[in-house]
């Protein structure tokens, strides 16, 4: 009566004794089971896990609740969960095996996890809005301001609204970074690096941010520390972040120890850690602080997710840190018990390569132009077209607009001239900025090329792997950064 398929079958590959429910649920006659090699009836990608489990049953060990996909006549994947154990008598060559159905079982939990992630875009959504309403009217009621007291007179007063105004946008465009870091879309800028060397760089930064009532421990250096291929600047927010995370869990002090290390993980300690088999360089920040349980662990990630009281976090410090971490090609881990403190270790790939040495010089008034300088701006926004057309008019250059990329194509083609090509990478009408790009590289050989960009298209930017003389810029940027970086483009 049992829909559960019960089984007697053979180690080189046939069903000797099987029970009603096989033909009933795969609907194949028992002749057929029977009959041929049971591999027939095994969905093709579940073959090898199948040979794993023949292997380890020929050893004389049991294998229990391992899944096996079987193929019903029309073919049909139906799901099972497995269980199995050889013959006492090693000399007889079977094993006994039964399966459950649980096709409907994974639908619910597949149901079951999209509801959760319904639930965690209005989680998200909900907090985004919150704060970008806090943010927005910071910048429009200080523009509001400003304009009444240009109009009244009061021209002492406006410097206080401007940089109020300027203060909730930097802040706006953080929470936006945030975002994207979590969402795994933010731009990285990767290079070779060694952890040591910007753990030791950020130690001052790091006891000044903690306070005094926090000991940061001597920092554990591994010897012989590989390099890694990230973004400095964001990694250097990720330890900032988790030192903060450490001390606001030490109301009453506490110690701090940052560790870093090289790491060879085999299968095991790779799956354990939700990463492929290899070599790996750890960063990890431990504390002596409240800690966490498996339920607070459980949602640390989440965006928007905190511990804290309101208008203590946002809840985005550990989101960024995990989207950062898997854009990179790594993983971040908690290790936590409630009353004994809490590590968290960011795991990056190993780097073969040696470190870069960032030789970019100090950012200075830029230069003007020389005389017929002209750069082409290819970007569908008009106000950031304006924007970035008034500041090369400022400096001399003559700035020539393009509102898509079939626009900009035509300036190419043409004899003008172009020193460099500042262009979005989303633009509209089939043609996005790295086509442009490209196109232009094939019309003028060796022509720069500046991308701004919102969010990281990695497909279009080659996860960050640019071609010599083109160079990123992430939206939003000051108008200073913009100027240096196009006389330094130009000039280099």
């Amino acid at each position: 009566m049992t829909r559960d398929l019960f089984g007697v079958a053979s180690f080189e590959g046939y069903l000797k004794t099987i029970n009603p429910a096989w033909s009933a649920v795969l609907g194949r006659p028992h002749e057929e089971l029977v009959g041929r090699p049971f591999a027939d009836i095994i969905h093709p990608d579940d073959l090898g896990a199948t040979g794993d489990v023949v292997a380890t049953l020929m050893r004389g060990e049991p294998v229990h609740q391992f899944r096996v996909r079987l193929l019903k006549a029309d073919g049909t994947p139906i799901s099972f969960a497995w269980s199995a154990i050889p013959d006492s008598d090693s000399r007889s060559g079977i094993f006994y095996t039964v399966g459950r159905d649980i096709t409907e079982e994974l639908q619910r939990e597949e149901m079951l996890r999209q509801s959760q992630k319904m639930e965690a875009v209005g989680q998200l959504t909900g907090g985004l809005a919150h704060d970008f309403n806090n943010l927005l009217t910071g910048v429009m009621g200080n523009l509001e301001l400003m304009q009444a007291r240009i109009s009244q007179g009061r021209h002492l007063e406006v410097e206080r609204y401007v940089n109020a105004a300027q203060g909730a946008a930097k802040r706006a465009a953080s929470l936006t970074h945030r975002l994207l870091a979590f969402s795994r879309r933010q731009t990285l800028d990767p290079r070779a690096i060694n952890l040591n060397r910007l753990v030791i760089g950020m130690e001052d930064l790091i006891r000044r941010t903690v306070g005094p009532e926090i000991a940061v421990e001597p920092l554990v250096g591994a010897g012989g520390l590989w390099t890694t291929m990230a973004d400095p600047s964001q990694l250097e927010n990720a330890l900032l972040n988790l030192c903060i995370n450490s001390r606001d869990a030490m109301p009453n002090g506490g110690k701090i120890m940052i560790e870093t290390a090289n790491r060879w993980l085999d299968e095991r300690g790779a799956r354990d850690r939700s990463l492929t088999p290899g070599q790996y360089v750890s960063l990890c920040v431990s504390d002596t602080g409240t800690g966490m349980g498996p339920e607070v662990i459980a949602k640390a990630f989440d965006p928007f997710f905190t511990t804290k009281p309101i208008g203590m976090g946002t809840g985005l410090g550990l989101s960024m840190i995990y989207g950062f971490a898997q854009q990179t090609g790594g993983q971040v881990r908690i290790y936590s018990e409630v009353g004994h403190g809490t590590m968290v270790c960011i795991y990056l790939p190993r780097h073969l390569g040696g470190e870069e040495v960032d030789a970019s010089p100090e950012t200075s008034e830029p230069a003007r132009a020389e005389v017929g300088q002209s750069v082409l701006v290819v970007d569908d926004e008009p106000t950031v077209r304006g924007l970035v057309t008034e500041i090369l008019e400022d400096l001399g250059y003559t700035a020539i607009e393009a509102i898509d990329g079939a626009s900009g194509l035509k300036v190419l083609q043409s004899q003008t001239r172009i020193d460099l090509l500042v262009t979005d990478v989303g633009l509209p009408n089939g043609l996005n900025g790295r086509q442009v790009a490209d196109a232009a590289r094939a019309l003028r050989p060796g022509l720069k090329v500046l991308f701004i960009t919102g969010y990281a298209e990695n497909a279009v930017l080659s996860h960050g792997h640019l071609d010599p003389g083109m160079h990123v810029l992430t939206k939003p940027f000051a108008m200073d950064v913009l100027a240096s970086r196009i006389k330094e483009l130009i000039e280099a």
